[in-house]
């Protein structure tokens, strides 16, 4: 198509280069590697060789992937900063039968990008969209922890600041399923001991690196993991992190407890918040435990 050629995909390779094969019009959502480079399928090879139009995060990372494997498709910018103004060009090139293949710059699009949006746009206007599945750091972090794999949550990222952290954690606490997280690893041992904090002592794991040369996977309690990455400084490279879902605990929570536990959270926090730690490590409903914390706090002024 257009005259775009690339290295045969078979595993026996041949001399020359292979015209790539026709993919029908309609948007392509292409899973590339999370690290390592040869971690790509056959079938993402030809959709991208065979396509009109990459859109992808940041040319220069894709373009270094392209280059290897000796593709020439153009490349377009899609990003949370230009996807707005983006959008329309692409949807009116696939509307006049163009294929466009969308990437990330690792892993499967649309998980932590804005391609929801686009794939929104294409349903809205009757364009094909499918997938070409692959890498997805979420998957491979999850699979390495060695914690339940049954049921997961994936979270994205968390919240920057301290506070809105531990509430979006309190959010959380109560699910019963393994949690999936990325974060920076400037924040890593800010977050790690917030989880403690808010998820309790949890099995946990740390994933570094995956699928690189320096991959690295660190397991331990919620406490041990904040206390080594607060004694070694942050790590380098891009990290996922993998909690333990809770624990049914056996203890009965009589209104005495609750209270206790109230006040002791009332003393660092707002009735709110503080309700909603409570809420979360008792599993009672949120609206009676925050009713008691205000009448607790209105008490204790």
């Amino acid at each position: 198509m257009n005259g775009r050629r690339r290295a045969p995909s078979n595993p026996k390779g041949s001399a020359g280069a292979s015209k790539p094969p026709a993919v029908p019009p309609g948007l392509y959502l292409v899973a590339t590697p999370i690290g390592h480079a040869a971690d790509i399928s056959l079938r993402a090879l030809d959709t991208l060789a065979g396509a009109d139009l990459i859109a992808c995060e940041d040319t220069r990372v894709t373009a270094r992937l392209m280059a290897r494997h000796h593709i020439t498709t153009p490349l377009t910018p899609y990003h949370d900063h230009n996807a707005a103004r983006a959008r329309p060009g692409l949807i009116k090139r696939l509307k006049k039968g163009e294929t466009v293949a969308l990437v990330s710059d690792a892993g499967t699009p649309l998980v932590s990008d804005p391609g929801y949006r686009l794939v929104r746009a294409c349903i809205d206007e009757g364009v094909p969209v499918t997938v070409v599945p692959g890498p997805s750091s979420v998957l491979a972090a999850l699979s390495l922890s060695g914690l339940p794999t049954d049921r997961f949550l994936f979270a994205g990222f968390l919240p920057p600041r301290t506070a809105a952290r531990k509430r979006a954690l309190a959010d959380l606490a109560t699910v019963a399923a393994t949690l999936v997280v990325m974060e920076s690893p400037r924040r890593l041992a800010a977050t790690l001991a917030d989880m403690a904090a808010v998820l309790g002592d949890r099995p946990a794991a740390v994933c570094r690196e995956l699928t690189k040369m320096f991959e690295d996977v660190r397991r331990a309690s919620l406490p041990d993991l904040a206390r080594l990455y607060r004694e070694s400084g942050p790590p380098k490279g891009e990290v996922t992190v993998v909690v333990a879902p809770p624990v049914a605990e056996a203890v009965a929570w009589d209104d005495a407890a609750v209270d206790d536990a109230l006040r002791e959270a009332l003393a660092r926090e707002s009735p709110r918040d503080a309700a909603r730690a409570v809420a979360a490590a008792t599993g009672l409903p949120r609206r009676r435990v925050y009713q008691r914390a205000v009448a607790l706090a209105g008490r204790e002024r």
